[in-house]
């Protein structure tokens, strides 16, 4: 006998109460804002025809506190797995028209389960946040559901790749999974991310705040550090999850997604070699040297609003994926300083994690020195660095433009702390400190006793370069692979790469390193 029409319509019937979840009246004023609704984000993320829904039908009653009962439809969020560029990838979407997206039991349960599933076979997770948090009438149940997302956020980190998209409001509790996650992207209009607002900020401490001083994309991504990209809007968010993704591979097992080009090519770029400056305290943008260096200047810069002292993102280097950390002389003259250190560190354990090649370009006159930096902790900001580099075990490939002083020097991947080759340009000044400030401290009684101390201080530098911080005194105790012309960089990087993707390194057995955080 063929089933009932009865139960097929039925089915139906449940089916578009789920679709039409949060009714046409709310999805109709969320569009006049540029809002998309949460299937319509996951639309525009997944192939068409993909996505696979989980939990359609779940949804949790709930109790406002005894004087009315309320149905949540699929609870307040859609979760799934569906393909991106031909890859499944695992995601949800809270549905703020649906009790303002607030966690409860089953949509924490949804968001857990989902998360299960992405670790066990080995695929990305993707969330679109929009939430106004904890679901107050659910009490403890919300925040044990809270937790259960938190330990998943854990559980995965470093397992499969985690991005989120802050497409709406993200508050209270709901900001911390997100900051769990490996990227977080975050679009400029609709969206806040916040702990506490203006209201419990004045209430606890007094101060007046606006949500534009704190809780912005721009705020974040500029002040706090805690977003990765500003989206235009949650078309443009989707556009760099995909961007990004393209960069990734789908687990820890795996290899990022290279594409290498039939022949390596050594090919001379000769405008490498106008773009450093002679004066070696001039300042230049290193954004040049990366497009130059990088395939069809095609980069895509991670934290671009941060710290923009130190630039990091992802790229590829004649087809192979390679994660970029470059010192910046256009800013603070490329030192490291206490949110620069934090941001390379966090990206070069990301690169670490998922087998991602680091390229490393270097033009570095030391740590950012001044009180704020000292008192704020530089010390240990500073070795998140050298912990990051000294722990890693994909390979590592520097370049060495032109300054390399002291401890810095080796924060940014010197021999030393790793790096499996390291280039250094004619340029390059490798040593403790600057030669101006070497000389000062070595002759200083020559330099006094000169009849021209200026004339007699330069002299004297320009011997130190050429004598202790030269390039070749470097490749001459093998700290050095070898010295190259500018021009050489990119046929020698794409070089290196290939001959170091079949690096194996094995360290002591332990849990994990203490990183000094």
């Amino acid at each position: 006998m063929a089933i009932s029409p009865a139960l097929l319509k039925q089915l139906e019937e449940k089916r578009q109460v789920a679709y039409a979840a949060g009714g046409a009246a709310k999805l109709a004023e969320r569009k006049k804002k540029g809002l998309l609704s949460a299937r319509e984000r996951l639309e525009a993320l997944f192939t068409p025809g993909t996505f696979m829904e989980f939990g359609l039908h779940a949804q949790h009653a709930c109790h406002d506190f005894g004087l009315e009962t309320k149905s949540f439809p699929g609870d307040g969020v859609i979760t799934g797995v569906g393909y991106v560029d031909g890859r499944p990838v695992a995601a949800f979407s809270q549905d703020f028209t649906v009790g303002g997206g607030a966690l409860g039991r089953i949509h924490s349960k949804k968001i857990s389960d989902l998360y299960d599933y992405a670790m066990q076979s080995g695929m990305p997770v993707i969330g679109i946040n929009d939430s106004g948090g904890a679901r107050i009438q659910e009490g403890d149940e919300s925040l044990s559901g809270y937790g259960q997302v938190f330990y998943r956020n854990v559980l995965a980190s470093g397992v499969i790749p985690q991005i989120s998209i802050i497409a709406g409001s993200c508050a209270g509790g709901a900001a911390y999974s997100p900051a769990l996650t490996d990227f977080l992207i975050m679009t400029r209009k609709n969206a806040q991310m916040f702990i506490c607002g203006p209201e419990v900020i004045k209430a606890a401490t007094g101060q007046e705040a606006s949500l534009s001083q704190f809780a912005t994309a721009e705020a974040h991504a500029s002040v706090s550090g805690n977003v990765h990209f500003i989206a235009e809007n949650e078309g443009d968010a989707i556009a760099i999850t995909k961007k990004l993704f393209s960069f990734l591979p789908s687990n820890n097992v795996m290899d990022p997604p290279h594409r290498p080009t039939p022949v390596i090519s050594l090919e001379s770029d000769a405008a490498m070699n106008e773009i450093i400056p002679e004066d070696s305290k001039a300042p230049f943008d290193v954004h040049q040297v990366i497009a130059r260096l990088v395939d069809d200047a095609d980069f895509l810069e991670v934290h671009r609003d941060f710290a923009k002292n130190l630039v990091v993102g992802f790229a590829r280097i004649q087809g192979l994926v390679a994660g970029i950390i470059a010192n910046n002389p256009a800013v603070k003259a490329g030192t490291l300083d206490i949110d620069s250190s934090d941001k390379g560190a966090r990206f070069i354990r990301f690169c670490n994690v998922f087998n991602i090649p680091v390229v490393t370009l270097v033009d570095i006159p030391g740590f950012m020195p001044g009180l704020a930096q000292e008192r704020g902790g530089i010390i240990r900001h500073g070795a998140k660095m050298l912990f990051a580099y000294a722990s890693a075990t994909v390979p590592k490939i520097t370049v060495i433009m032109r300054k390399a002083y002291g401890g810095a020097y080796l924060a940014m991947c010197s021999a030393d702390m790793g790096a499996d080759m390291v280039f250094a340009w004619p340029s390059a000044e490798i040593a403790v400190m600057g030669a101006e400030g070497a000389v000062k401290v070595l002759f200083k009684k020559e330099i006094a006793a000169a009849s021209d101390p200026k004339a007699k201080e330069k002299e004297l530098a320009a011997e130190y370069r050429e004598k202790f911080a030269s390039p070749y005194e470097a490749a001459a105790k093998a700290m050095v692979t070898d010295v190259i012309e500018p021009a050489q960089t990119r046929g020698m990087v794409a070089m290196a790469l290939r001959n170091t993707l079949s690096k194996r390194e094995t360290r002591p057995p332990k849990k994990h390193g203490n990183i000094p955080l």
